[in-house]
């Protein structure tokens, strides 16, 4: 899944995000941005080859006129709020339990701003939207998964993007859903 970016309309007023961590629609005036439309734009691919989404995915966008400020780039380590609530709706309802699935969430010590330890989290699945506005740690979780291992979300925190592996159904539903933005990476590795 691609971090949600979005674009400087004429009549936008600044950004309510920090750019350093989870971010929020930016407000009035920012349109979202997908991926495939700015890369078909500017002549990118959406994932350069035997890369992954960051900050080096787009590396005409500077000679195609894109102006500082008229861009707000994914968070670097964390998804967005539309992208995070939406998948945990798909992954409550592709998990055995539903909601009342058991579930782990990691916080890398980088973001958890926790050098001595990370922070591992337990509690339902129909709660983790909670996580999100999380009051001590501005990121989503680095690591979130059912106690019976039937998936797992994995967003590393010098990312633009987030991977979910899973059983097939979970995969083709997030493939497919038009909120969230998910491609499968063109090479393996």
């Amino acid at each position: 899944m691609l971090g949600a970016m979005y674009e400087r309309g004429k009549t936008a007023g600044e950004s309510v995000n920090d750019t350093q961590s989870r971010n929020e629609h930016p407000g009035p005036g920012w349109e979202r941005l997908r991926w495939a439309e700015l890369a078909a734009r500017i002549g990118d691919p959406v994932v350069p080859q035997g890369r992954y989404p960051c900050f080096r995915c787009f590396p005409s966008a500077k000679e195609a006129g894109i102006q500082p400020g008229a861009m707000e780039w994914p968070a670097e380590g964390s998804l967005d709020r539309p992208t995070w609530d939406q998948l945990i709706r798909f992954l409550t309802a592709h998990s055995p339990q539903g909601a009342d699935t058991a579930c782990l969430a990691y916080y890398n010590p980088i973001v958890a701003r926790d050098f001595d330890k990370g922070q591992v989290r337990s509690g339902r699945l129909g709660d983790a939207q909670s996580l999100f506005d999380h009051p001590d740690i501005p990121y989503t979780p680095s690591n979130l998964w059912p106690a019976e291992r039937s998936w797992v979300v994995c967003t590393d925190y010098d990312l633009w993007g987030t991977k979910v592996c899973g059983p097939r159904p979970l995969v083709e539903v997030l493939l497919a859903d038009l909120e969230i933005e998910a491609i499968r990476l063109p090479w393996t590795s």
